[in-house]
């Protein structure tokens, strides 16, 4: 094999290749679609509003003129329908099943989107559940997307390792909050992507604070934050710190989550296509 052929089971270059990356069995696209960059968003912990975060990189790039979709791997807490007010069974055809679309053109697909009602609970073992996040890259017609966001549940469980090991992910976003205890459980998803050999495009501190509505102080709810010492000792690029904002909590209740008009993730396209460039 020459040296500019890559590896049928990792999709690195031969040269790159390392036992540790053999393993991976990276699927394939369909013929219906043209997907650009995929770019995961992870926490080690639940409770830190990481699917809000999968949200809002995705109406940021979406913002930005690029075309995104979102591929809901959270199987049994899927929440990203609900809050861009997206429902309904999608169209579909023996061949494949039509991610849905947001008001701004946003592509989604969620396991809550083929349920009778949201309320039912999916009470599926591991292999069934990544076997469905698998399905949502090989069975669903995507179209043209520049960026494809997976939010992932929380965790180093199956799912997470299950998209690593079959996506063909440019890098992960790592969300944390303030508290210590997040933070110690963060450093666990972040050694995880290391092991796998995906990149940390880095970290959004969730929850960072919240602006006084009357004097415009940040009141430091979950204590102060340890956003310096992540990029300090793990070496992490600091994206955004994100306050607690009622407004996008009633937005995304209401599923209105694509009228949120602060700016965010300025640079993020940039970051990926920089990541793209160095190992190409």
């Amino acid at each position: 094999m020459s040296q500019d052929e890559k590896c049928s089971s990792c999709n690195q270059k031969t040269e790159g290749c390392s036992p540790d990356k053999c393993g991976i069995d990276i699927l394939p696209q369909n013929d219906y679609n043209d997907i650009k960059h995929v770019i995961a968003v992870m926490s080690g912990k639940g409770g830190v509003g990481k699917s809000s975060v999968s949200a809002l990189v995705a109406l940021s790039l979406a913002n930005k003129g690029y075309q995104v979709g979102i591929l809901d791997a959270d199987i049994t807490g899927p929440s990203i329908p609900k809050m861009f007010g997206v429902s309904g069974v999608p169209q579909h055809d023996e061949n494949v099943m039509y991610a849905k679309l947001t008001d701004k053109g946003i592509k989604i697909m969620s396991l809550n989107l083929l349920l009778e009602n949201e309320d039912q609970p999916v009470i599926w073992r591991g292999p069934i559940i990544a076997g469905a996040v698998k399905q949502f890259w090989t069975d669903v017609a995507w179209g043209k997307v520049d960026f494809m966001v997976v939010d992932l549940p929380p965790g180093t469980g199956d799912v997470p390792l299950t998209v690593m090991q079959s996506l063909p992910l440019d890098g992960v976003i790592i969300v944390t909050s303030p508290q210590d205890l997040a933070n110690m459980v963060v450093r666990k998803a972040i050694n995880m992507v290391n092991h796998m050999h995906v990149p940390v495009l880095g970290f959004v501190e969730n929850m960072s604070y919240l602006c006084c509505p009357d004097c415009g102080k940040e009141i430091k709810v979950f204590g102060e934050s340890h956003a310096a010492s992540l990029t300090n000792t793990m070496g992490l690029r600091l994206l955004e710190r994100l306050p607690i904002d009622p407004a996008l909590a009633e937005l995304s209740d209401t599923g209105q989550i694509e009228k949120y008009d602060r700016e965010l993730f300025n640079g993020l396209d940039e970051i990926v296509a920089n990541r793209v460039t160095s190992v190409s």
